[in-house]
């Protein structure tokens, strides 16, 4: 028996993906018929043979399938227009870790205004929220310290790609206006904060990066956004991405690290986690694919909180992977994640892969004891350059009470699946390869985006839908690899980043150390799934027991 007859490649999908880079873009190969010696070359990218006769009986099919897909190529497919497919991270038995919602915040002393206003750059939410509250300084007054500080560093890390002002100054007099007649909504009242450039604000470019898209201008607002705006929140500026949320290098530079400006700051969210590394801003929103708030957040030294698959809204958010954005918050402390991430999850009709699942959140916890809290062994054990300050983490969680257990990674070949977010971000933009407005992007290179997308081009689909299903095979396997923890730890660059981001598991990145260059180093605690609020209790009480993320760059450039 051939190979051939052993695999099965449907019609439609050898077609479909094999042939859109070539037979389509050019009118010439538009014209030419599919033949026996076509269909013998494209056997060389699926990996599977066909005889002869196989492949003469294919031809009517697929000459036929190429007129549908030109057919529909005349289409404009906007990027908010999902496909009839929707991702659910649930494993099959699962229990979600927490029954309720309950948001709780230790009590603590109310904040006072610094004798050097400076040092407002690098306080709290909470704190700006107490002197926000008491009227120790208005919103205007917070609002324009923070802009000013924006405006005096951006020259040099490049983090913002439009100020929002005229908007931040109205929403910070309305603030003021409702907290002096009584109307305090809670802690993100009057509090600035900045939006990575690809959620949409209405009456402002949302650029997503890229020379294509340098005027764009969405008639929406983001869900996010607008969740913040209801919590009362100001935005003062869109911030900078990687070019279509990929690194630190857009269209207008290198946003740069404000520890080490010679260096990126990373991406994709780079300016969100170079502004408030920077003390530009109390808080900003990233995103993350593949570890785009994890990166960045580690570079600069940031707090971030990936979430859950699903947890928060993608509505006016440019879509990269509709099974692998997510949206979250970046900030200075565990804490901070929570307040915010408290305001914009939740689900929303107008995006179906949100899910309803409570979050419970306790503040107040001081002690890990009772705690069992899984670590990759494998991870820990091999030699890294920031592998003292991750065993110093294990140390300090032991001293905080908690049961610390071994696990290791599945065994199963999920690394292998990471064409399914090449394979979704080159539907997504395939626009941009048909059009050849790829090559106005600023990185060409092989690991750039438009070599991705066009490589993207020859992905079979069948091949899409076989990784999806052994994604759900990940999926199971790990849900069942981490019954009976709280949650685990794992080094911040590990092959845990790769299965997370499949899996849809949630993640708080935060400080653990600093590097001989006296760079920070991270670390990550990583969550059951919709178990954000454990390992933002995790981190906070490991931050309360420690000083790294309250250690802030000098800012000396």
């Amino acid at each position: 028996m051939s190979i051939s007859t052993k695999k099965i490649l449907t019609i439609t999908f050898l077609c479909g993906f094999s042939f859109i880079c070539g037979a389509f873009i050019t009118q010439k190969l538009e014209n030419s018929p599919i033949t026996v010696a076509v269909v013998n070359e494209a056997e060389k990218i699926t990996g599977i043979e066909f005889s002869l006769a196989q492949a003469d009986s294919m031809l009517t099919g697929l000459n036929e399938h190429r007129k549908a897909y030109e057919e529909l190529r005349k289409l404009h497919l906007p990027n908010n227009v999902v496909p009839a497919l929707n991702f659910n991270p649930i494993p099959v038995g699962f229990v979600y870790p927490d029954k309720t919602n309950e948001f709780l915040l230790d009590k603590r002393s109310t904040a006072n205004m610094p004798a050097d206003k400076n040092a407002l750059a690098f306080y709290t939410i909470r704190q700006l929220a107490d002197l926000v509250r008491t009227k120790k300084i208005s919103s205007v007054e917070l609002t324009k310290f923070f802009i000013e500080r924006l405006r005096k560093y951006n020259p040099k890390l490049l983090f913002v790609v439009n100020f929002t002002e005229e908007l931040a100054l109205k929403q910070a007099a309305q603030a003021d206006a409702e907290i002096k007649a009584g109307h305090y909504k809670g802690i993100l009242h009057g509090i600035p904060f900045g939006v990575k450039d690809l959620l949409a604000a209405k009456g402002y470019k949302t650029t997503w990066g890229s020379v294509p898209y340098k005027n764009q201008e969405l008639d929406i607002d983001a869900t996010v956004v607008k969740k913040l705006e209801a919590a009362g929140a100001v935005l003062v500026a869109k911030l900078t991405l990687g070019e279509l949320a990929s690194g630190d290098v857009w269209f207008g530079g290198r946003t740069n690290n404000p520890w080490d400006i010679k260096r990126g700051s990373s991406g994709s969210s780079a300016g969100p986690a170079s502004a408030v590394s920077a003390g530009c801003l109390p808080f900003a929103i990233g995103s993350e694919t593949l570890g785009s708030i994890v990166s960045p957040s580690t570079e600069c030294g940031d707090t971030g909180l990936r979430p859950s698959f699903g947890r928060v809204s993608k509505t006016g958010a440019m879509a990269l992977s509709w099974t692998m954005d997510k949206l979250g918050p970046i900030t200075r402390s565990a804490e901070d994640c929570a307040i915010v991430f408290n305001a914009i999850q939740g689900t929303d009709p107008q995006d179906l892969s949100t899910i309803a699942a409570p979050f419970k959140y306790d503040g107040k916890q001081k002690s890990l004891k009772g705690w069992k809290i899984g670590y990759l062994k494998t991870d820990f054990d091999r030699s890294r350059f920031n592998r003292e300050s991750d065993s110093s983490t294990l140390i300090k969680l032991k001293e905080l009470g908690a049961a610390l257990v071994p696990i290791e990674l599945p065994t199963l070949p999920y690394n292998s699946l990471r064409f399914i977010l090449e394979t979704e971000s080159g539907t997504a933009f395939q626009e941009l390869v048909l059009n050849h407005q790829s090559d106005l992007m600023v990185r060409q290179g092989k690991g750039g985006w438009p070599n991705i997308f066009r490589t993207a081009q020859f992905v079979p689909a069948v091949e899409y839908i076989q990784a999806n299903r052994v994604r759900t095979m990940v999926i199971q396997d790990w849900y069942e690899k981490l019954k009976g923890l709280d949650m685990y730890i794992a080094p911040a660059f590990s092959g845990n980043l790769v299965l997370t981001n499949l899996t849809g598991n949630p993640c708080v990145v935060l400080p653990n150390g600093f590097n001989k260059q006296g760079r920070p180093v991270s670390i990550t605690f990583m969550g059951q799934l919709f178990g954000e609020g454990k390992i933002l209790e995790a981190a906070k009480i490991y931050q309360d027991a420690t000083d790294f993320n309250k250690k802030h760059p000098e800012l000396n450039f």
